[in-house]
């Protein structure tokens, strides 16, 4: 996510739109204070609406957790899930080499029983 000042809009307009074009958004701010957010019109803030896709951005980019995102949208964590996963968009963050160690180490505990 990209800041801007006010100024910028000015000068870097053509900046701002690509951003928006390229699917980021972007933060307009003015003495160092936002003012509003520059959010692209993409298919899932067409589909999804604009509360629901803004809170799938944010999670996507990192800026809010799930549980966050979830009560941005309006929704339970498991209804928000379900539309991540509907978007492509990954629940869940995990490197795949740390996939890997978890998996060795429940090996190494053996069975229960």
């Amino acid at each position: 996510m990209q800041t801007f000042s006010v100024r910028d809009l000015r000068d870097r307009t053509g900046e701002l739109i690509r951003e928006a074009e390229a699917g980021h958004l972007s933060v307009v701010a003015k003495h160092g204070q936002p003012v509003f957010v520059a959010v692209p019109l993409d298919e899932p803030m067409l589909q999804h609406g604009v509360r629901v896709a803004l809170a799938m951005k944010l999670f996507q980019d990192g800026v809010l957790s799930l549980a966050k995102a979830a009560r941005f949208a309006e929704q339970d964590k498991f209804r928000f899930m379900q539309q991540l996963a509907d978007a492509g968009v990954p629940a869940v963050d995990y490197p795949a080499e740390e996939l890997d160690q978890e998996l060795v180490a429940l090996d190494t505990l053996g069975p229960r029983g």
